[in-house]
């Protein structure tokens, strides 16, 4: 009985050696040797213990690990060489984060494969009736195909035109086409109360902007105090009556902090200022969204005729123009090598979304997020980006439901550089510390030290950067920060550039 015993704590023993045995090459497989594809194709294996051993890995391991801010939070980190795309550095890489806005550089990639650098969106006026002595005979359409670069002068310039072309009145309705897209005007995941704000403007095939940074569908309302209990005046730019403003604030006493709300009720143009504002304080400025931005270029375009003496007898309508319907005058956008500019240095999300449509509608013959997102996920497949590891839901990146490893951004930047566009995308990310906001862009003030060309990002509870840094002993390399699950997102920022930091100088 007892050598049956001591038989049975051998065997024992001996299984749970072989157990541990197992779990240790188990380890290792996962975590200490990650296979790799390089640019070729050729298989590379990756020596995850060395790497976890090098200055560069524990100095970023011991931040994580001491930074309290991060306590509770969830960090996605991937480092790769610029030159070769080896991977250096790898925290939760293949763990599906929100990216926030780095979701832009995923819509960049996609629209310059995609349509090109040269691509413009046109805007057509045309018509199915005849001119004679001055009158057309007939409806005027509008049709917008997606410029977002639409400003109150080009509204202008185009009335010019149809003056120049002899037309003084108009028998017959002014009809808005917008059919270029489909009539979904939201993301399909924004958070209800970000609908009023210019992030979250609706999207439409046609729209107007404000002003040079292009954030289409959207109005600037700015408020200037007036002396003690006076209200303060509101103007709105562009000049249009499509808005409707409810001014019941007050101008305060001077050393007062300013406590102003602005909303748009839902639903509506009426925009609701509450509160006060200090007597002497610099005027406040709000970009809010406008509903239904279609009508919005219609008004914008109706008073253009108006201030060029062209009348007309019927109403303004939206509608479909028809197929045999008579160009009267195009115009071209920017080329969407410009557009990127303010699209990724100010990070403008109307450019996101409509980018997307317009891909789905360019590639598939359907202006919507589904076919658009479709697109996406075929340009990622071709540059060899494992689409299955990701979730796409928008262009913009302001859906929390978008979720994308890591490693997938600084494998794409990697892959893209040898791309005939790349001088275009890289030329339109934003430059760390360079105080020209069109080319420092969200990065102006930040980074000063260090040479980084990368993509911000910020939703509630999350923060990422991703792009390019030159360093001192490493050369260039892409990588991707993702913070998620923050208690406050403003926080993140400071410690991406502190990540940055310690990679810059290795």
């Amino acid at each position: 009985m007892k050598r049956l015993t001591i038989g049975f704590v051998m065997a024992l023993v001996c299984t749970m050696i072989v157990i541990s045995i197992s779990i240790i090459n188990l380890f290792s497989s996962s975590d200490d040797r990650g296979e790799e594809m390089n640019k070729e194709g050729e298989s590379r294996v990756v020596n995850a213990v060395n790497k976890k051993t090098s200055p560069l890995s524990g100095k970023l391991d011991d931040y994580i690990q001491q930074e309290s801010i991060l306590d509770g939070s969830l960090i996605g980190i991937s480092i790769r060489s610029a030159e070769t795309g080896e991977l250096l550095y790898d925290h939760f890489g293949n763990i599906r984060m929100r990216p926030a806005s780095n979701m832009k550089l995923i819509t960049a990639v996609a629209a310059l494969d995609t349509l090109g650098g040269d691509y413009t969106f046109k805007t057509e006026i045309l018509t199915e009736g005849s001119i004679t002595d001055g009158v057309l005979d007939g409806n005027l359409y509008l049709k917008g195909k997606g410029d977002p670069t639409l400003l109150a002068s080009d509204f202008a310039d185009f009335a010019k035109q149809l003056q120049k072309k002899g037309i003084n009145k108009i028998e017959g309705n002014i009809i808005a086409d917008d059919t270029w897209y489909d009539d979904e005007r939201l993301s399909p995941d924004l958070i209800w109360s970000d609908e009023q704000w210019y992030y979250g403007a609706q999207v439409s095939a046609l729209t107007a902007s404000p002003d040079q940074d292009y954030d289409a569908g959207t109005v600037v309302v700015t408020i200037r105090p007036n002396t003690v209990g006076e209200a303060p005046t509101v103007s709105v730019s562009p000049t249009t009556d499509y808005i409707t403003i409810e001014n019941n604030a007050t101008t305060s006493e001077q050393n007062r902090e300013e406590d102003l709300t602005i909303e748009r009720q839902h639903g509506t143009n009426i925009i609701r200022i509450d509160g006060t504002i200090p007597t002497g304080s610099t005027p406040i400025k709000e970009w809010m969204a406008v509903w239904e931005p279609t009508m919005y270029a219609m008004n914008l375009f109706q008073e253009a005729l108006k201030n060029e003496g062209i009348t007309w007898t019927g109403d303004k309508q939206s509608g479909k123009t028809p197929e045999d319907a008579k160009l009267l005058h195009a115009h071209d956008s920017m080329p969407l090598s410009d557009l990127l500019v303010p699209f990724m240095k100010v990070s403008n999300n109307g450019h996101a979304e409509i980018l997307i449509k317009e891909m789905g509608k360019v590639e598939k013959g359907e202006g919507t997020w589904e076919k658009g997102l479709e697109v996406v996920e075929e340009v990622l497949s071709q540059l060899e980006i494992d689409t299955e590891t990701m979730v796409l839901r928008d262009g913009s990146g302001i859906s929390h439901m978008n979720l994308i490893p890591a490693n997938v951004f600084s494998e794409l930047l990697y892959t893209i550089q040898d791309k005939d566009w790349f001088s275009t995308y890289l030329n339109a990310l934003p430059e760390a510390g360079e105080a020209d906001r069109m080319v420092g862009g969200t990065l102006r003030n930040r980074m000063h030290e260090h040479s980084v060309q990368a993509k911000t990002g910020t939703i509630y509870g999350v923060s990422t950067l991703s792009g390019y840094v030159d360093t001192k002993s490493e050369g260039r390399l892409t990588f991707s920060i993702l913070l998620n699950n923050l208690i406050d997102e403003d926080q993140g920022p400071s410690i991406e550039d502190e990540l940055v930091n310690i990679i810059a100088t290795q």
